[in-house]
């Protein structure tokens, strides 16, 4: 499977812009009653990196959300396999996400935790392909803005794999 990737974004480049991200996030956020929500399973190795450039104190919470069923395409359809145990309300929420591509999860995401009131609502997402939006939602603070290609690596994943590689890469089927 390795032999069918191409390098996009080297591990030196992502963890240079996560630093430069969470020193961004400590500043927007300072003083804030911070809940930093990943996204599970791929957001893994960028919400432990983000989290520890982030420096400041907050809460972390976890939401389990799947549009995929196993290929390269977002099946549309957006289960929430794991909601969010932690209140927000009446609290500053920052969602993070590995990629945001066509919007459909994260549209549902953002209304499902907009309707439990926190102060505020953003999203963080280390990958955005705006070429493939279905809906449109906001973005607040994207790592990189890529092509439309399916990637892998730093938690993106083809059917559960190769979501160990230290860098994002294009794979080929």
């Amino acid at each position: 499977m390795r032999d069918q990737i191409t390098p996009l974004l080297s591990e030196a480049r992502i963890q240079a812009r996560v630093r430069e991200m969470g020193a961004q996030l400590a500043r927007d956020y300072a003083g804030k009653d911070l809940v930093v929500v990943g996204l599970l399973n791929g957001v893994y190795p960028f919400f432990a990196d983000l989290t520890r450039a982030l420096d400041l104190d907050f809460e972390v919470g976890f939401m389990q959300v799947s549009s995929y069923g196993g290929g390269t395409e977002s099946t549309g359809e957006v289960h929430i396999l794991k909601d969010l145990d932690t209140s927000i309300q009446g609290r500053h929420a920052l969602v993070v996400e590995d990629i945001v591509d066509t919007g459909l999860t994260l549209f549902k995401v953002r209304h499902l935790l907009l309707d439990r009131e926190p102060a505020s609502l953003r999203i963080c997402t280390l990958l955005d392909k705006p070429s493939r939006r279905k809906i449109e939602v906001p973005v607040d603070y994207t790592g990189f803005s890529i092509e439309d290609h399916f990637v892998v690596g730093y938690g993106l994943d083809y059917d559960g794999k190769l979501r160990n590689l230290p860098y994002v890469g294009v794979y080929h089927p």
